[in-house]
């Protein structure tokens, strides 16, 4: 990876002569390489005034990195003959491969064989390459890019070469230098992964950002952004969100997978996950001028000099739920003094338009006990205050303004030069500060799961044939998790005699291991009272494909959950969470963990449903044992974990009554 992100020496193979090839423009993008620089073409004594070889097996040094600009079809020789030379990495531009079909795929394979057999790393197929302005490396047939692009702190990857080359204009535009920008293509050999790890021991790499579409082997990269965090601030954007799977996998020949378990995972590894590229973009700028130590709930101060700005900003920050604290008696007090009387002076604090006093107000703020960030926001008035002279020593702080372009572009420079970004809008200022909370949370979240001591190890009781609903409860009774009182029933004068036992009323169900879905089949009764009406749900279940009957005593009434486990092909076990009951694919409202879930995570879930409240005595409601729920969601990752024969584990609906949380339905699937 060193070789390829840091080369000394470089081979083009496929420089031409001609300005129309992509050759030639590789060749002129690294017109300023300062090492040395070889072009490789089969009858051309030099190309761009430097002198050609026929093979670079010809080349009289070691060459770190080829750069294939050639056809498909003269590919694989070409690297076999890197190979045997010794070279370090290989690019591969051109398409043709995974993404184009069976036969493509093929072909892409035998790259990979000879990546794995050789040790030379290969990147790509089918990508526009990396910059690395620092160096004049600028791999990328995009032509003109050296005037275009800056060196920098800020690392970028992403599958997509187009949305690589996208982040690196979009950063330029805010002033923000590029230290490495990565296009993967069809990722046959280096992944996300391999780039994620080199970026953890780049000393030069301030902040990174990632944009995922398909990923092979999940938990790999999850492993690479948790030591990446360790180190320095990751945000992700995730696409597949649409049913796109397959353009996607048109584009790279790798298939998006689940759009909420890649954002789970990677939000659950450290990752500031968010949602567009200019969310992106303000949570890189934030990020790169500075990071936030670790810490559970993070304090914003925000001061503003109007009053409605400030007002939307305060919104912005609300609704993405920032804490806000009030302000402490000693700065109100001080705050009282400095300010008009009308002028409002809690958090938010107004100060009118800004005076002389402004400096001491931003400090107070910012001094005051629970305040960890300050949140500016001024117009442009550059007789009325000089912000990057009046912030400067309050640092952390982050600044909306909006004034005249060119304005702007100068306060920008001097913001940069003291690590104070600038927002043009309330909206995307509170995009920044999120960024900068859930960081420092991700931070804390991982230290304290550190030292919390995971789950002890549980027997977990044998069931052997199919599982039916018996089987299933009977393991989520080996972890805890409580059942109704139930009876299997062989005949109707069983379920009598169950009826009789139980007391009414019972639930009367079907009990076949191979109907998944009783209540749509026809195979669930509930409020069974007399031997009257179990007759008459006896019958009904006859008709479906009922041979035994599973009678269970009726459950306390309250809201219910649905808590799943369940085996993701690319993340491993997960674990999901979410409104439960007959109208759960309604509700659509879950959150997900990666398995083994830590008990920090495990009592994150609940808040972060929509209907959260609905579990938490409304409406006269029974209230969850949230330590209970946390306890059920960890025990039931850690079974997925700890157990191969099992794909799936669902609990639908996990009903919280007054006596504590009860199983109403139990599916296992094996695996």
């Amino acid at each position: 990876m060193e070789r390829l992100l840091s080369p000394k020496s470089i081979a083009v193979i496929g420089a031409s002569p001609n300005p129309s090839k992509i050759g030639n423009v590789l060749m002129r993008n690294l017109a300023g390489f300062a090492g040395s620089l070889f072009p490789v073409h089969p009858t051309a004594k030099n190309v761009l005034d430097r002198p050609a070889f026929a093979s670079v097996s010809a080349i009289p040094q070691p060459i770190d990195l080829a750069l294939l600009a050639i056809p498909q079809a003269g590919v694989i020789a070409a690297l076999k003959d890197c190979a045997n030379s010794g070279v370090g990495a290989a690019i591969v531009y051109s398409g043709g491969w995974a993404e184009s079909g069976e036969e493509g795929k093929s072909f892409q394979s035998e790259i990979s064989r000879i990546a794995q057999s050789s040790g030379m790393r290969i990147l790509g197929p089918n990508t526009s390459g990396f910059v690395r302005p620092d160096n004049g490396v600028f791999a990328t047939f995009v032509a003109d890019l050296p005037n275009q692009l800056s060196a920098g702190s800020l690392a970028i990857v992403a599958q997509s070469g187009g949305v690589n080359l996208s982040l690196c204009f979009l950063a330029q535009n805010e002033g923000l230098g590029v230290r490495v920008g990565v296009g993967l293509g069809n990722a046959c050999d280096i992944d996300l992964s391999d780039v994620l790890n080199w970026l953890a021991d780049d000393s030069g790499t301030s902040v990174v950002a990632m944009a995922i579409e398909g990923v092979a082997d999940g938990q790999r990269l999850v492993g690479a952004v948790e030591r990446l965090v360790d180190k320095r601030p990751v945000v992700a954007l995730a696409a597949g969100q649409t049913d796109v799977a397959q353009f996607a996998k048109s584009h790279t020949g790798i298939l998006t997978g689940s759009y909420r378990v890649k954002r789970a995972a990677l939000s659950q590894a450290g990752a500031v996950v968010v949602d567009d590229l200019t969310e992106m973009v303000d949570a890189i700028k934030a990020l790169g001028a500075f990071r936030l130590p670790a810490k559970q709930q993070v304090g914003v101060g925000v001061v503003t000099g109007q009053a409605g700005p400030g007002l939307l900003l305060t919104d912005a920050l609300h609704s993405r739920g920032i804490s806000i604290p009030p302000l402490s008696a000693a700065s109100r007090e001080r705050l009282s003094a400095l300010l008009p009387p009308l002028t409002y002076q809690e958090n938010p604090v107004d100060t009118g338009r800004p005076s002389e006093s402004f400096a001491e107000v931003v400090k107070t703020v910012r001094s005051s006990d629970g305040i960890d960030l300050l949140a500016v926001s001024l117009l442009h008035e550059p007789d009325a205050v000089d912000p990057s002279r009046v912030m400067a020593d309050v640092a952390p702080v982050i600044m909306c303004s909006l004034g005249p372009s060119d304005a702007m572009r100068q306060l920008q420079k001097q913001l940069s030069a003291v690590h104070i970004p600038l927002l043009p809008t309330p909206d995307r200022a509170a995009a920044a500060i999120s960024a900068v909370v859930r960081d420092a949370r991700h931070q804390w979240r991982h230290k304290a799961s550190r030292q919390h001591e995971g789950l002890p190890s549980s027997t977990y009781a044998p069931v052997s044939g199919q599982w039916d609903e018996v089987s299933a409860k009977e393991l989520l009774k080996s972890l805890g998790i409580v059942s109704p009182e139930r009876v299997v029933c062989e005949s109707h004068n069983d379920a009598l005699q169950a009826l009789a036992k139980l007391g009414p009323p019972v639930v009367v169900k079907i009990l076949n291991p191979n109907v998944s879905h009783k209540t749509e089949a026809g195979g669930v009764h509930l409020n069974v009272r007399t031997p009257g009406e179990m007759a008459v749900a006896l019958t009904a279940i006859d008709k479906t494909r009922g041979s035994r009957y599973l009678i269970e005593r009726t459950a306390a009434s309250g809201p219910e959950l649905i808590l799943a486990a369940r085996r993701d092909p690319s993340f491993g076990p997960i674990v999901v969470l979410g409104t439960g009951g007959v109208t759960v694919e309604v509700d659509d409202d879950i959150t997900i963990r990666s398995a083994p879930v830590g008990d920090i995570d495990a009592h994150d879930m609940l808040g972060e449903l929509r209907l959260a409240a609905r579990y938490r005595g409304h409406r006269g409601n029974p209230t969850v044992n949230e330590n209970a729920l946390a306890t059920i969601i960890r025990s039931l990752g850690q079974l997925l974990v700890s157990r191969d024969d099992i794909s799936e584990v669902e609990i639908n609906p996990l009903r919280v009554t007054k006596l504590g949380l009860i199983a109403l339905d139990a599916l296992v699937v094996a695996r």
